[in-house]
């Protein structure tokens, strides 16, 4: 009978272990300096967490605490081997990946972004990806120009 509860515990953590690969994006990988230290960053902390988790005895226990850093190896090993490491604006003439981007939408909110890759944006913190829909239709626009988006017109004001 413990030997049945083995076998059923260990297929029970099999399945809680067999995490689905995290997606990778179709765009080309472009980072900025900092998105690729955090990329590498990110990179050495699973790693670690990875060691950590397997040193723990209990199989089981390992397998289930070992699946989220090996995921995530993964993922970023492969973001790693793609990354693209774009220079700094040359310009603040016109919207470019990297530049940081004010603009005012109808109802005069204000809004500043940077433009960034798709693994470092957090709007939250003040960055958007390039591929998202504000910044390709910021792209390539300079100060004074408007763009629409979603039935609101959004003014550039500064380009840094």
């Amino acid at each position: 009978m413990a030997v049945a509860f083995t076998k059923e515990e260990s297929f029970e953590t099999a399945s809680e272990t067999l995490l689905p690969d995290r997606p990778v994006s179709p765009h080309p990988n472009l980072v900025t300096e900092a998105g690729l230290k955090a990329l590498e960053l990110q990179f050495r902390e699973a790693g670690e967490a990875y060691d950590v988790a397997n040193i723990i005895e209990d199989v089981n226990e390992r397998r289930r605490q070992t699946a989220t850093p090996l995921r995530d190896l993964r993922y970023l090993a492969a973001r790693l081997r793609t990354a693209q490491l774009m220079p700094e604006p040359a310009s603040a003439d016109a919207v470019a990946f990297g530049n940081t981007v004010t603009f005012r939408r109808d109802d005069g909110r204000v809004q500043t972004y940077r433009i960034v890759g798709e693994d470092e944006a957090d709007p939250k913190a003040g960055s958007i990806s390039y591929v998202s829909p504000v910044a390709r239709l910021l792209m390539g626009k300079a100060v004074g120009d408007v763009v629409e988006t979603g039935g609101q017109e959004l003014e550039i004001i500064a380009i840094a």
